[in-house]
């Protein structure tokens, strides 16, 4: 079958557990935005803190201590082209969902299979609705929103001629997304660019979402995310995320390609830095790392669906994974708890790279500073992997 682009994302995973070696709490660096290196150290979650908190999570599972707010991130849900299916471990993460009691989930893009010119538009329409039989109206009926960013697989912004090549791919998406009937359960502040691009705010936190189905996100979108961000409504909020499919960074095998990650990574940094986004979650390179480049923390989250990578450095097998995001406001701490939902263990973050070296830079593990790496480290090169 072809399978032009399923790609890896990272999600973070800082799990906490009894007995189980997977907890660390790290909170972002604090550096001018034109700053390249982080410095500042990661803090602990105070004990006394924690052990207010109970362990929320499926049986038989780690189970997370919650936050003030907790996210369930998922992304690349998809198989082949055009499949009406989907892998067991996607119906089994959805049948999980309301043993983590999230208060929002969020899919970083490749809900469907489509970017694909021969699927007909009845095609495209018969894999939304087994979309919305697998994922939507089951997460829709046990009451948790649903926020999302389109992929390039659910309607690829990919330009021909000045004219969108899968039209009809982004036609068919917004009639699902804009059906009264598949409503979101979001408390949108923008709208007028949805489902492509949009706002909207949980418990909080001020959410951006826009249009990263290419490598180039549309230059009015960049001026309405800078419009949106320096409002009233995101800088009053407690934190900022943004979402979006490709990622600013390469971190996976066959995804080290300049078209794979999002144009002028450094400028888009610098744009969600100076309004104090905390958080860029992405997906596309079907693979997970928790990271950090600057004050930004970037979740990779991992596929869930089929095609799951390596990362560019390390000996781990590749993995379909969900990540729980923990936030606690006021201690200014986010906490991730990743699983391979093949074996359901939480993974260990510190099996993962310390740093990875992609094509237009670097990306550490968001528990690492720059000062700790080893002069190897620092020096590292980028070497593309044949």
């Amino acid at each position: 079958m072809r399978r032009r682009q399923l790609f890896v994302l990272g999600g973070s995973l800082f799990g906490l557990g009894v007995g189980v070696a997977v907890r660390k709490a790290f909170a972002p660096p604090k550096l001018s935005p034109s700053t390249p290196k982080p410095v500042a150290t990661p803090s602990p979650e105070p004990a006394t803190i924690e052990s207010l908190r109970s362990p929320v999570g499926p049986d038989g599972m780690l189970a997370p201590r919650r936050g003030d707010v907790r996210i369930v991130v998922v992304s690349d849900l998809n198989s082949q082209y055009g499949s009406t299916t989907y892998e067991p471990q996607v119906d089994r993460a959805v049948e999980l969902l309301p043993d983590w009691e999230p208060d929002l989930v969020i899919c970083s893009g490749d809900m469907v299979a489509g970017q694909d010119p021969f699927l007909t538009e009845s095609e495209i329409r018969a894999m939304w609705d087994a979309f919305d039989r697998h994922l939507r109206k089951p997460i829709r009926n046990a009451g948790f929103p649903f926020g999302f960013t389109l992929g390039n697989h659910d309607a690829s912004g990919v330009l021909a001629n000045g004219a969108y090549l899968y039209d009809t791919e982004r036609e068919l998406a917004r009639e699902y997304w804009q059906n009264p009937d598949r409503d979101t359960g979001l408390n949108f502040v923008d709208r007028s660019g949805f489902p492509f691009y949009y706002s909207f705010t949980q418990n909080d936190i001020f959410y951006l979402v826009w249009d990263a189905s290419t490598s180039k996100i549309p230059a009015e979108q960049l001026a309405w995310a800078e419009k949106s961000l320096s409002e009233d409504v995101a800088k009053q909020a407690k934190l900022r995320i943004a979402i979006g499919h490709l990622p600013l960074y390469a971190i996976a095998i066959g995804r080290d390609e300049l078209g794979e990650i999002v144009a002028n990574a450094e400028d888009v940094r610098s744009l969600l830095e100076r309004h104090r986004v905390r958080t860029y979650i992405s997906g596309h390179h079907h693979a997970y790392f928790p990271g950090r480049r600057g004050e930004l923390e970037l979740l990779h989250a991992g596929a869930l669906g089929s095609g799951p990578r390596m990362l560019l450095d390390g000996a781990l097998s590749p993995t379909h994974t969900l990540t729980v995001v923990d936030i606690n406001f006021a201690e200014e701490i986010t906490r991730y708890t990743t699983y391979d939902m093949k074996t359901l263990e939480a993974i260990d973050p510190e099996t993962l790279p310390r740093i990875i070296v992609g094509p237009n830079g670097w990306v550490l593990r968001r528990d690492v500073t720059w000062e700790s790496l080893t002069p190897e480290e620092q020096n590292k090169q980028y070497v593309p992997i044949e």
